[in-house]
């Protein structure tokens, strides 16, 4: 994979974020820290006082997240923390929400199912529409782009620029691509959204997500909403992501690689009636991992993952290849229908099976 330079400054930022400043015996990785207290000078920090506010493990995390974004970043403890929070700082009653009618689900149900009786409006829109909708008298527009599990893309710089004439915050989920592939804030978006559990940690082994902003304002909010809501993750957690966070550039080549290898073996396949996979585009890096496929019929999607090895579970982004029938979860796709995400294995191998699975129909 090759990053433009900005990126690549980026990503080498947040790789030498530690041994940039190593002294002598120091420890290499990053220390794991697990108080809930520290020592109180007679004028105390008033971050570095008491574990909810904040520790030194999810500092450093914070730190490598806000050089891959160049913003700051806060964490949660989840994708979905992340979105809870996200919302809770940008909202109030009375105000207006635009999001994507067929992105994830969850994200609707968080104001439709929560918010919604303290005022807050959720109106939807597909993705396909999105650049065309009448965006006046809102006060957010949320989208992901590719969107989960249609992966469609959407021009995020016309969107961007239409949200600032109607006077709407433009929140985007970079969850599918990451900050490495897309740039959602160099392409004018308010405020980031990424479910870390992700591609971003990689290794399915923990729930994490962080919100970004260039808004110093809005992320000071944000601070005091996770503060006073206690929305913060785990020290171990966060270190786990961290460990994440320093392969990442190498999953995501092998996992981009591993897609784009199989996508024409499914194009082909007379099993698939159906193949998604995003477009080129100038404002992402690469087109992902994810490709969407239907199958005949829900058995039919399930043998395929069987004979292909391929992981059953409803995440993605790890390092093994998985799919997941997302028509049982409300999405309106066929019954058919696989979210598949490629993983880090060896790519002919990976190949093999696929076209094996392909040709047992």
């Amino acid at each position: 994979m090759s990053l433009p330079a900005p990126i690549e400054s980026r990503l080498l930022a947040m790789l030498h974020a530690r041994t940039d400043t190593l002294e002598a015996g120091d420890p290499i990785p990053e220390p794991l820290v697990l108080s809930s207290a520290f020592a109180l000078p007679s004028n105390p920090d008033a971050r570095r006082t008491y574990a909810r506010y904040t520790n030194p493990t999810i500092e450093a995390t914070e730190a490598r997240l806000a050089a891959l974004e160049d913003a700051p970043c806060l964490l949660f403890p989840s994708g979905m923390g992340a979105y809870s929070a996200a919302f809770m700082a940008l909202l109030k009653g009375g105000d207006r929400v635009l999001m994507l009618s067929d992105g994830y689900y969850a994200a609707r149900n968080l104001v439709s199912d929560i918010m919604a009786p303290f005022g807050v409006v959720l109106e939807t829109c597909p993705a396909a529409n999105i650049l065309t909708a009448d965006l006046a008298g809102y006060a957010a527009v949320v989208v992901e782009t590719p969107s989960n599990p249609g992966l469609d893309v959407i021009d995020l710089r016309a969107l961007a620029e239409r949200c600032r004439t109607a006077g709407a915050k433009l929140v985007v989920d970079n969850t599918v691509l990451t900050p490495l592939l897309q740039q959602p804030l160099d392409l004018g978006a308010d405020i980031v959204i990424v479910s870390d559990t992700k591609a971003m940690a990689g290794h399915t082994d923990v729930l994490m997500g962080h919100v970004a902003s260039r808004d110093a304002a809005y992320m000071e909010r944000l601070l005091s909403v996770r503060n006073l809501t206690g929305n913060i993750p785990a020290p171990y957690e966060a270190w786990l992501l961290l460990r994440g966070l320093e392969t990442v550039e190498l999953r995501l080549e092998r996992m981009c690689a591993n897609a784009r290898a199989a996508l024409p073996l499914l194009q082909a396949s007379e099993a698939v009636s159906e193949v998604i996979y995003p477009d080129p585009s100038p404002q992402a890096l690469d087109q992902g991992f994810l490709i969407g496929a239907t199958f005949a019929s829900a058995a039919a999607a399930d043998r395929f993952l069987e004979r292909a090895g391929f992981a059953k579970m409803t995440s993605f982004g790890g390092l093994h290849s998985s799919g997941d029938r997302r028509a049982r979860w409300g999405d309106t796709v066929p019954e058919g229908f696989l979210r598949l995400s490629f993983g880090v294995e060896p790519t002919a191998a990976l190949i093999d099976a696929v076209q094996a699975a392909l040709a047992d129909g």
